[in-house]
């Protein structure tokens, strides 16, 4: 026969095991949510930069100089089409594009540093600004304090 005390406490195993599992399930989200955000926030300039040198690989010139976010129409002031094409042009300091590979990607105020191993021990360090994506020659070595 049973007792009026049998199944005292049943219900609170199972709500114990229920706030265990969403405890673990919470603590997963968010580890997986951090180690997500750590690898990818900077997923939209390094794919810019991606863009940039599938464009110089294709000979596309005019597309790449864009994407530092001057035209024929408005060049940019310090860095005139001319000028892009002695660094990056077919004869430029940096004519292998193929050979690239982003090494680091630092976040810093309003863009992101980038370090591109060129090949043959050389290294560029390029800016991508976070708002529209324009890509130029990073002002900076690495991110000044407070930046």
């Amino acid at each position: 026969m049973a007792g009026y005390l049998d199944n005292y406490g049943a219900g609170e195993e199972q709500r114990e095991k229920l706030i265990k599992r969403v405890v673990i399930v919470l603590v997963a989200v968010i580890v997986v949510g951090g180690v997500a955000f750590f690898f990818l926030k900077n997923y939209r300039q390094e794919k810019q930069v991606r863009t940039f040198f599938d464009l110089l690989e294709k000979k596309d010139y005019k597309a790449a100089y864009r994407l530092w976010g001057c035209t024929d129409e408005k060049p940019c002031r310090d860095y005139g089409f001319d000028r892009f094409m002695e660094d990056w042009g077919p004869n430029g300091a940096h004519s292998r594009p193929n050979g690239y590979r982003v090494t680091k990607s630092r976040s810093c105020g309003s863009g992101v540093i980038l370090t591109v191993d060129m090949g043959d021990g050389q290294q560029e360090k390029l800016w991508v600004e976070r708002n529209d994506l324009t890509i130029g020659f990073s002002p900076w070595p690495g991110c000044p304090p407070g930046r």
